[in-house]
Protein backbone atom coordinates (compact mmCIF):
# COMPACT_ATOMS: atom_id res chain seq x y z
CA UNK A 1 0.00 0.00 0.00
CA UNK A 2 1.20 3.49 -0.79
CA UNK A 3 0.41 6.59 1.23
CA UNK A 4 1.60 9.97 -0.04
CA UNK A 5 1.93 13.34 1.61
CA UNK A 6 3.12 16.43 -0.26
CA UNK A 7 5.66 18.60 1.53
CA UNK A 8 5.02 21.97 -0.10
CA UNK A 9 7.93 23.73 1.56
CA UNK A 10 10.50 21.47 -0.10
CA UNK A 11 8.48 20.33 -3.16
CA UNK A 12 8.97 16.73 -2.02
CA UNK A 13 6.53 13.89 -1.51
CA UNK A 14 6.77 11.69 1.56
CA UNK A 15 5.78 8.19 0.46
CA UNK A 16 4.97 5.46 2.95
CA UNK A 17 5.61 2.03 1.47
CA UNK A 18 3.74 -0.75 3.26
CA UNK A 19 3.58 -4.48 2.63
CA UNK A 20 1.56 -7.16 4.40
CA UNK A 21 1.57 -10.89 3.74
CA UNK A 22 1.24 -13.72 6.25
CA UNK A 23 4.33 -15.87 6.80
CA UNK A 24 6.87 -13.32 5.55
CA UNK A 25 9.80 -12.63 7.89
CA UNK A 26 11.52 -9.79 5.99
CA UNK A 27 10.67 -7.24 3.32
CA UNK A 28 13.06 -4.92 1.50
CA UNK A 29 12.15 -1.96 -0.68
CA UNK A 30 14.17 -2.01 -3.91
CA UNK A 31 13.79 0.99 -6.23
CA UNK A 32 15.39 3.16 -8.85
CA UNK A 33 15.53 6.04 -6.35
CA UNK A 34 17.94 3.97 -4.21
CA UNK A 35 19.93 2.52 -7.15
CA UNK A 36 18.06 -0.80 -6.77
CA UNK A 37 19.81 -1.50 -3.45
CA UNK A 38 17.54 -3.27 -0.91
CA UNK A 39 16.40 -1.18 2.05
CA UNK A 40 15.05 -3.25 4.93
CA UNK A 41 11.52 -2.27 5.93
CA UNK A 42 10.61 -2.21 9.64
CA UNK A 43 7.93 -4.57 10.94
CA UNK A 44 5.05 -2.91 12.79
CA UNK A 45 3.59 -5.54 15.14
CA UNK A 46 0.49 -3.49 15.92
CA UNK A 47 -0.55 -3.36 12.26
CA UNK A 48 1.16 -6.61 11.23
CA UNK A 49 2.86 -4.84 8.31
CA UNK A 50 6.32 -3.94 7.05
CA UNK A 51 6.72 -0.20 6.48
CA UNK A 52 9.20 2.49 5.52
CA UNK A 53 8.92 6.20 4.64
CA UNK A 54 10.92 7.91 1.93
CA UNK A 55 11.04 11.56 0.84
CA UNK A 56 11.17 11.81 -2.94
CA UNK A 57 11.45 14.76 -5.33
CA UNK A 58 8.10 16.00 -6.60
CA UNK A 59 6.72 15.65 -10.12
CA UNK A 60 8.63 12.48 -10.94
CA UNK A 61 8.00 8.81 -11.63
CA UNK A 62 9.79 6.06 -9.72
CA UNK A 63 9.89 2.28 -10.20
CA UNK A 64 10.06 -0.13 -7.27
CA UNK A 65 9.46 -3.67 -6.06
CA UNK A 66 9.47 -5.54 -2.77
CA UNK A 67 11.92 -8.37 -2.03
CA UNK A 68 10.35 -10.87 0.36
CA UNK A 69 12.56 -13.04 2.57
CA UNK A 70 15.49 -12.17 0.25
CA UNK A 71 14.17 -14.57 -2.41
CA UNK A 72 10.79 -13.56 -3.86
CA UNK A 73 9.90 -10.41 -5.81
CA UNK A 74 6.48 -8.82 -5.33
CA UNK A 75 4.73 -5.70 -6.58
CA UNK A 76 2.63 -3.28 -4.56
CA UNK A 77 -1.01 -4.09 -5.28
CA UNK A 78 -1.89 -0.43 -4.69
CA UNK A 79 0.83 1.09 -6.89
CA UNK A 80 -0.03 4.05 -9.07
CA UNK A 81 0.86 2.04 -12.18
CA UNK A 82 2.86 -0.95 -13.44
CA UNK A 83 5.42 -1.07 -16.26
CA UNK A 84 7.28 -4.01 -17.83
CA UNK A 85 10.89 -4.49 -16.77
CA UNK A 86 13.74 -6.22 -18.66
CA UNK A 87 13.33 -9.39 -16.55
CA UNK A 88 9.94 -10.44 -17.94
CA UNK A 89 7.84 -9.10 -15.08
CA UNK A 90 6.49 -5.69 -14.07
CA UNK A 91 7.74 -2.96 -11.76
CA UNK A 92 5.41 -1.03 -9.50
CA UNK A 93 5.31 2.72 -10.14
CA UNK A 94 4.78 5.65 -7.79
CA UNK A 95 4.10 9.17 -9.09
CA UNK A 96 5.17 12.01 -6.81
CA UNK A 97 2.75 14.67 -7.91
CA UNK A 98 -0.86 15.56 -7.21
CA UNK A 99 -2.03 15.49 -10.81
CA UNK A 100 -1.99 11.69 -11.29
Amino acid sequence: MLKKKTIKKTAETEVTFEFTQPGITSVSLVADFNQWQPVTMKFNKKENAFRTKVKLPGDQTFHFRYLLDETTWENDHNADDYVPNPYGSDDSVVYTNATR
